[in-house]
């Protein structure tokens, strides 16, 4: 049966390969530093599962560490040149987008088609994570289309991820950290802090206050936090369960799906989602570091009232 284990692994070896390239660039002034914290961070995939919880915890601080030194910084890389990639946009057009709409749709099919799935009367995939493996696996199939269509070096993935977080930095972290911090703050009770307070300041009686302050305190959070995946267990612990589900009959798949999605428009409105909002600021060279998140607000807003109004209309017995 593949299991989440088979993501584990993908990425392990991703950011091994990046560890790698990194060392074996000499033109790097801070490959070792670049090398070690990449490599450390594959081997939290590979190993993680198998490591005492005090290792991993070692492991990550010494990740912070080396980020919080300076030690990491872009190398200079191989790859295709800026006139190479204008020549091969012109000659395959369009076309160039099949390998990356692959993914979704490839995603999609394998989330309904996969649960169902046996091999010798066994689930074929952990059904629990189904979506994810469909993703690591639409992944695969995405790359080997690329591949076979732009015929490439052999390493030219390799080198381009090594591109992407090179640049990126210690902010490729980012998602994985806060979703753990998420995680703690439930295990710390912060949901039924979070509940106790709503419940004492706000007047939870109507249907529609509890989804109002579901999904924009999703959103607050959101941006408190810089992850919808960390604002998630805490809201939904402490607002969606005991309010929206629990009082008013809510269908847990509808409220926490939609609060998903509202916590993603604060992700939008905040500096602290730094790999989304900072990271290409700096990327398109923008004078103004919060450019991006200035270009979005509008849409975040737009979005965020459609989300509380299906919230509303939909996921309601009426």
């Amino acid at each position: 049966m593949i299991g989440l284990g088979f993501i584990y692994v993908l990425m392990g070896l991703l950011v091994g390969g990046v560890a790698v390239l990194n060392l074996r660039d000499r033109t790097q002034a801070k490959r070792w530093g670049s090398a070690v914290f990449w490599g450390i961070y594959a081997a939290t995939f590979l190993f993680g599962g198998r490591l005492p919880p005090l290792a991993v915890g070692t492991m990550v601080i010494g990740m912070a560490l080396l980020a919080g030194l300076g030690a990491l910084a872009p190398g200079r890389g191989v790859g295709a040149s800026a006139e190479e990639r204008q020549a091969g946009a012109r000659r395959w057009g369009n076309r160039l987008f099949v390998p990356a709409l692959l993914i979704p749709a490839l995603t999609v099919l394998g989330t309904l088609t996969l649960k169902t799935a046996t091999l010798n009367g066994r689930p074929l995939v952990d059904v629990k994570q189904v979506t994810l493996i469909s993703l690591g696996l639409a992944t695969l199939v995405a790359l080997a289309v690329g591949m076979a269509m732009l015929r490439p070096p052999p390493l030219a993935p390799m080198h381009e991820a090594r591109r992407l977080l090179d640049t990126v930095g210690w902010a490729a972290v980012l998602p994985q950290m806060l979703a753990a911090l998420g995680a703690l703050f439930a295990l710390a009770g912060v949901g039924k802090v979070v509940s106790a307070l709503a419940t004492q300041y706000i007047p939870l009686e109507s249907l529609l206050v509890c989804v109002v302050t579901y999904t924009v305190g999703m959103a607050l959070f959101t941006m408190l936090m810089g992850n919808a995946f960390a604002a998630f267990p805490v809201m939904t612990a402490g607002i969606a369960l005991p309010l929206l589900v629990h009082r008013f009959g809510g269908n847990p798949a509808a409220v926490c799906a939609v609060g998903m999605l509202s916590g993603f428009c604060g992700t939008l409105m905040t500096p602290m989602a730094a790999n989304f909002n900072i990271v290409p600021a700096a990327l398109l060279e923008l004078k103004d570091e919060n450019g991006v998140i200035k270009a979005q607000v509008p849409t975040a807003l737009i979005l965020l009232a459609v989300n509380t109004a299906l919230m509303y209309f939909l996921a309601f017995p009426r």
